[in-house]
């Protein structure tokens, strides 16, 4: 039962309201903040009382008196005094220290007169003589401090150092007379050295599920990866592919001993985990160039391992990883050619439109992150697979993927192996050039064979294969996609595979100088689809609606049936483009298919897009104002497309529309 400390309008505020106006925050709970998981929070609850009509205290037991956490009248509020009580209550509880060896806004001396206070200090004895850890505790989501630990560590002397949200650390340690800082996985409990933590056992099983890999990427920025000279999305990924190798080897290894870890010398720590991602390298071909190493230097690689070691990357919330590489991708190059990452909801609308069966195969020849093909594995987990083994089967023998960005490719290369595919079928190729395909083809057949059935399996005949265009037909049944608009086609050996090159989509008249690269994404999508097969695409509006593109609109009717138009609000894709966009769903026509005069079609348009005007998510909220939570207690964004879906659904189905019959 949780304590309620005031009545206002006759209502009784629970402790969890109180706390939601101290972190500024509707939906976070001292629950759901994982570095307190370990120890028991209501004995941090029952503290918080009202001394003064609306003024909120909370009792801190080294200080031995009331603070002041929250002032309904000034609105000012001290979240990080909070994350500072449950740190002191973990220090106490769960690592054993007792609090006479606690001191807390210890001052630190930075020359002659610059002063600063730490927010906790842990000393080595009772004496508080010898500082042994300083913390630095800051409010939930607010980065930076790393800096300010270091500078900390320096003038107290002190081995290690702590930040932390609440919701993750970077454990910061430095023996004397060592000169760099490096990290640890833990601070030691009262009766063990940090050296006994780098010695421990570490195995699949004790690996941490739940956390935010954006905040520590950040924080690796802030402390290391920015100082480096190396490219922070590179190193990165490096790391992210050597430890997903680690970890499905570990499967098979005895007690599941994980080899990606800190090593008591740095230099033995890189030459592990250098092996390990050259594993990878081979193991993923086509993600990283032949011979390739960590570039970052083993004390840097030794900072970046702590933070990270324990950590559990495969079978990992998605959308939270699909946050931090967004966030690597955006550092370096967002936007350069288009949207990369579609949002979420409105893949959510294709893929319950389109409606996946666990024997079909699917193909997004623009996948950037791969949002189309996640999306797809989970409908079929959910609607026709069995069990999660029949799920992953169908993504290791049915999901394909092309892109020519270097930096996607590896993004949902990752996101599939971390979802379980195991195998992640996402190929580095210009999808509409296919001259270029059969150098691709040759480096990649060298060590795997998989990309050979990807460009063979799906062609019509041995007649095709030798065809001076074998690439350019395949045969899925599902293509999804978010090609670029951005940029425009004038090469004149790309622009003659297409009949939207040569104006008003007749190849008997001249080719256009230039052609809009979403123009020929259309024709090359309906290329790879069989007869019969189904596809949705981003389009800008005018393909749509403008006289200019009349001919697009008539050349598509003649290849296929236009089941659905949906317009999305200029929101949708907002802070990175305004442009006004629809998708259009279309199921090509089969050969000799007698094609009606007339036919319905499902019109849509959204009014509620999930964003504002500034590109920020809107999240559904209760009667209270509490944000509201899906069952993996991830916030539900507001928008209309699942509505729009519904719709849909109930049309194709009284069409008697056959992948909804």
């Amino acid at each position: 039962m949780q304590k309620q400390f005031y009545k206002q309008e006759g209502e009784k505020i629970r402790t969890d309201k109180i706390l939601s106006w101290v972190f500024r925050d509707q939906q976070l709970k001292i629950e759901q903040l994982e570095e307190f998981k370990d120890i028991e929070v209501e004995g941090i609850k029952n503290k918080i009382k009202e001394k003064e009509e609306g003024r909120f205290y909370i009792r801190c037991p080294v200080r031995d008196k009331e603070i002041m956490i929250y002032s309904k009248a000034s609105g000012n509020a001290k979240p990080e005094e909070v994350i500072r009580q449950l740190f002191i209550k973990k220090l106490t509880d769960y690592y054993g220290y007792p609090l006479g060896r606690i001191g807390v806004e210890e001052k630190v001396q930075f020359g002659r007169e610059k002063k600063k206070r730490a927010d906790i200090v842990v000393y080595k004895s009772s004496a508080k003589q010898t500082p042994y850890i300083v913390v630095e505790t800051k409010a939930p989501r607010e980065s930076g401090g790393v800096e300010q630990l270091k500078s900390y560590l320096n003038a107290k002397g002190a081995e290690l150092g702590v930040w932390t949200d609440g919701r993750e650390k970077i454990i910061l340690y430095r023996p004397y007379p060592q000169k760099f800082v490096d990290t640890l996985i833990d601070i030691p409990q009262v009766d063990q050295t940090p050296e006994d933590l780098q010695e421990l056992l570490l195995t699949l099983d004790d690996l941490d599920k739940e956390y935010d890999f954006k905040t520590i990427i950040q924080q690796l920025e802030e402390l290391v990866l920015a100082n480096s000279g190396e490219n922070v999305f590179e190193e990165v990924f490096k790391l992210v592919f050597a430890k997903l190798y680690d970890e499905t080897q570990a499967k098979t290894r005895k007690e599941k001993e994980l080899m990606f870890r800190k090593l008591l010398d740095p230099q033995l720590t890189y030459e592990r985990i250098n092996d390990l991602f050259k594993k990878s390298a081979g193991e993923w071909s086509g993600i990283f160039d032949e011979h390739e190493d960590i570039y970052l230097t083993p004390s840097h690689l030794s900072v970046t391992i702590g933070p990270i070691e324990n950590k559990a990357l495969l079978g990992a919330n998605l959308r939270i990883m699909d946050d931090a590489f967004e966030y690597l991708i955006s550092k370096e190059a967002k936007g350069e050619k288009g949207q990369y990452f579609t949002p979420r909801h409105v893949i959510g609308m294709c893929v319950k439109m389109l409606n996946p069966k666990i024997d079909e195969n699917i193909m997004d020849p623009a996948c950037g992150s791969g949002g189309f093909l996640l999306h797809s594995l989970d409908w079929i987990e959910k609607e026709y697979a069995e069990t999660r083994a029949a799920a992953i089967k169908y993504a290791q023998n049915h999901l394909y993927g092309i892109d020519f960005e270097r930096r996607m490719v590896k993004v949902a290369k990752a996101l599939m192996l971390i979802a379980g595919d195991g195998k992640a079928h996402i190929y580095k190729l210009n999808t509409l050039d296919t001259r270029t395909w059969q150098t691709e083809v040759n480096s990649a057949l060298r060590a795997r064979s998989d990309l050979r059935k990807f460009l063979y399996r799906f062609s019509d005949s041995a007649k095709d294969r030798e065809s001076k265009k074998k690439y350019k037909f395949l045969d899925f049944d599902i293509v999804m996609t978010n090609p670029p608009f951005a940029g425009n086609i004038k090469e004149e050996g790309v622009k003659a595979e297409y009949q939207l090159a040569y104006k008003k989509g007749n190849m008997s008249n001249n080719l256009y100088k230039t052609v809009d690269r979403d123009k020929l994404f259309i024709e090359r999508c309906l290329q790879l689809l069989k007869p019969g097969g189904r596809m949705a695409i981003v389009l800008p509006q005018g393909d749509l609606s403008n006289p200019t593109t009349e001919y697009v609109r008539k050349w598509i009717m003649d290849q296929a049936r236009i089941l659905a138009v949906v317009g999305l609000h200029t929101n949708t894709f907002k802070p990175h483009t305004g442009t006004k966009t629809s998708i259009l769903f279309l199921r090509k026509w089969r050969e000799n298919e007698k094609i009606p005069k007339d036919y319905e079609i499902f019109f849509a348009v959204s009014k509620k897009p999930g964003k504002d005007s500034s590109g920020d998510y809107v999240y559904e909220k209760d009667e209270n104002g509490n944000i509201e939570l899906d069952e993996s207690g991830n916030p539900i964004v507001d928008h209309d497309l699942d509505e729009i879906a519904k719709a849909f659904v109930k049309f194709a189905k009284k069409q008697k529309i056959n992948f909804w019959r």
